[in-house]
């Protein structure tokens, strides 16, 4: 009994670990000689405030089900994003398809200037003062991909230093 207490108690704590944003929720219906018959889709951006943060696509016949999908789906491809004072290292380009989006740092006090999607994803992370430009397609599922592209190519300077084989010192002065 009391592992099955223990279990419970480690999941509310892991749902409450996260920030879970819902980005797009879509139905389509088919046409079928009984009716129209509804399935929904749905994109989720999932962090936890602190760095990390993924995004899932789920499918189902019920909202509440495509939800819980995408949201397992997020979990489980978590991405770490160097962030700096709340903002970002260096500007940055990503790109998925017809979508491209240009991240830059921003002062403190600047707060996220970014469109919803790209503002979902930098809540979930935890940062504070960003400013983006989205170019091309505006599909939700394009646009955070082409983002998560930026956040994959961002470069954190204690990992550069080591791989240099310098200090942090050495390098920025």
């Amino acid at each position: 009994m009391e592992r099955q207490n223990n279990r419970s108690d480690r999941n509310r704590k892991e749902e409450k670990e996260f920030i879970e944003k819902l980005v797009k929720l879509n139905r389509t219906a088919k046409t079928t000689k009984g009716g129209r018959s509804m399935s929904f889709s749905a994109l989720t951006v999932v962090g936890d405030g602190k760095g990390r943060v993924g995004f899932g696509f789920g499918k189902a016949n019920d909202v509440s089900e495509a939800i819980r999908k995408s949201i397992d789906r997020a979990k489980r491809n978590l991405v770490c994003v160097p962030v700096k004072n709340g903002t970002l290292p260096h500007e940055m380009i990503g790109n998925y398809k017809s979508s491209s989006i240009l991240l830059k740092p921003a002062c403190p006090g600047t707060g996220i200037i970014a469109g919803g999607t790209v503002r979902a994803v930098m809540d979930a992370i935890g940062m504070t003062d960003v400013i983006s430009k989205s170019l091309g397609s505006s599909s939700p599922v394009n646009v955070v991909r082409a983002t998560f592209d930026a956040l994959a190519n961002l470069m954190d300077a204690k990992e550069i230093s080591a791989n240099r084989g310098k200090s942090l010192q050495d390098m920025w002065g």
